[in-house]
């Protein structure tokens, strides 16, 4: 039996969590499973919301008969009973059982809880009037860390130097584009302009005459809030929806012209498988979602258990007030529709297993990249599992030629820097109140970027040294 605890800094601060090993090997001793066929992984999962049972199993299939993984979160055993947990687990398949499920096992990126963060973005309005609040108040602090004046300064003031070099060689263009994708609120949109004005009117250069600041995001809802927050810009502003995992097909015209893409919040946001080299060999994670706690709410809305499931289908299909309309029944306005998709996607979880890889050539990132740009983040470094990072990849592929050959990609995100991060601790799948979050696999993108000849660095956010979010600048490689 292999037990591995991933040594995240607040398990030493959790007398609770250390004193569940003794009760847990006992109950592992006492079940009836082969352990020598068994592994175990303890993880602290700091999103309070997540997808994941504080003990879980998984199979792990095309491995060694018999092979089976159990998942310990350490944050909550000590609130479960953790020996009665883990016998029923061990007892039982994971795909048995009385919940309620919503999909076959599909890949990670496949998985209908992307669906459900669609839903979040479509009906962001009528989620926030459910809640009261904007959903970046739902982020850590209540607000973005990349919302910052002095960052926006200094990122302007690197442009102007740029754009007076290249006007001192002839070689600036008349049009000077800068593209924002994922505009929140419009608050970084209507900072960052505000200062490109000021700091402008005292360069002396008319930059600002020539600017085309363009707005790119998923949801319609977002960009008109972020049109109203920069109407005092008038025409130097665009707003475009814009897909986020293939962003050139609305951007398109803007190749090889942009000078600044920002990105804040955006590529955390975006769907993922995970990868697994367990005993040296390479497994995609698949995950199948269900309701916890079906029967409460089934009960809850008045509706029958076996109907549960298509009420969901339904909902993801045609959104809350369509569903009011269509089943009155059960939700009179849609109001009461949102209060079920909110605990719908409050009980949602998954499971999960992992499938053996013949091989990583075989596997597909994104149309146009293989798993085999993963070898070098899995081969050679023991049993390890990371986020493939799928949309982030084909996103960040897509963005890189809308750049001037001076131009730059800078990114406000949630980032892992190093590899072995993924030894460290828990990197999600999360949930941010009704979307999902997963931190980014950096050295990945790194890889895909050296690739097309660019240069990806990362760095702590400066404004906010102690902040997760971490920056991210991509440009052509010197």
């Amino acid at each position: 039996m292999d037990v591995e605890v991933r040594p995240v800094g607040k398990l030493r601060e959790s007398a609770a969590a250390q004193a569940a090993f003794g009760p847990l090997i006992e109950a592992l001793c006492r079940s009836p499973a082969d352990l020598s066929r068994l592994r175990v992984v303890c993880d602290w999962i700091q999103y309070s919301s997540n997808f994941r049972e504080p003990v879980a199993s998984r199979q792990v299939i095309g491995g060694e008969p018999g092979q089976l993984e159990l998942a310990i979160d350490l944050r909550r055993c000590a609130d479960a009973d953790l020996p009665g947990a883990v016998a029923a687990v061990l007892g039982e398949p994971a795909e048995a059982g009385g919940c309620t499920w919503l999909e076959p096992w599909v890949s990670g990126r496949e998985s209908c809880i992307w669906r459900f963060n669609s839903l979040y973005w479509q009906a962001l309005s009528l989620w926030e009037k459910a809640t009261g609040r904007e959903y970046e108040q739902s982020l850590p602090g209540g607000e973005s860390d990349a919302r910052n004046t002095e960052a926006a300064r200094e990122l302007i003031l690197e442009l102007f130097k740029l754009w007076d070099e290249l006007d001192a060689r002839r070689a600036l263009p008349e049009e000077l584009y800068v593209l924002e994708l994922g505009v929140g609120n419009g608050n970084q949109a209507r900072t960052w302009l505000d200062q490109f004005v000021e700091l402008d009117r005292r360069h002396g250069r008319d930059y600002y005459r020539r600017l085309h600041y363009l707005m790119g995001d998923y949801s319609a809802h977002v960009l008109d809030r972020a049109r109203q927050a920069v109407a005092h810009h008038g025409e130097h502003v665009s707003a475009l929806v814009v897909e986020a995992t293939r962003p050139a097909i609305t951007l398109g015209f803007l190749t090889g012209k942009t000078f600044l893409v920002y990105i804040s919040n955006v590529y955390d946001n975006l769907p993922t498988d995970e990868v697994a080299c367990i005993d040296g060999r390479m497994y995609l994670v698949q995950t199948r979602a269900h309701v916890a706690g079906a029967g409460r709410l089934a009960g809850r809305f008045g509706v029958q258990r076996q109907d549960l499931e298509p009420l969901i289908q339904r909902l993801l299909r045609i959104g809350p007030e369509l569903l009011s309309e269509s089943v009155p029944e059960h939700f009179a306005d849609p109001s009461q529709a949102v209060s079920f998709w909110q605990a719908a996607w409050q009980a949602l979880r998954l499971a999960e297993r992992y499938v053996l890889l013949e091989g990583l050539d075989t596997y597909r990132i994104s149309p146009s990249l293989t798993g085999e740009i993963l070898r070098p983040l899995l081969e050679g470094h023991g049993d390890i599992r990371m986020h493939v990072s799928n949309g982030t990849m084909a996103s960040f592929a897509d963005t890189l030629p809308l750049l001037h050959p001076f131009g730059r990609v800078q990114c406000h995100d949630l980032f892992l820097t190093g590899q072995a991060d993924y030894r460290t601790g828990f990197y999600g799948p999360g949930k941010y109140d009704g979307s999902v979050v997963n931190w980014v696999n950096g050295p990945l993108l790194q890889l895909l970027a050296s690739r097309r000849g660019f240069d990806v660095r990362f760095a702590p956010f400066r404004q906010r040294p102690g902040s997760n979010v971490k920056t991210m600048t991509a440009q052509v490689r010197d």
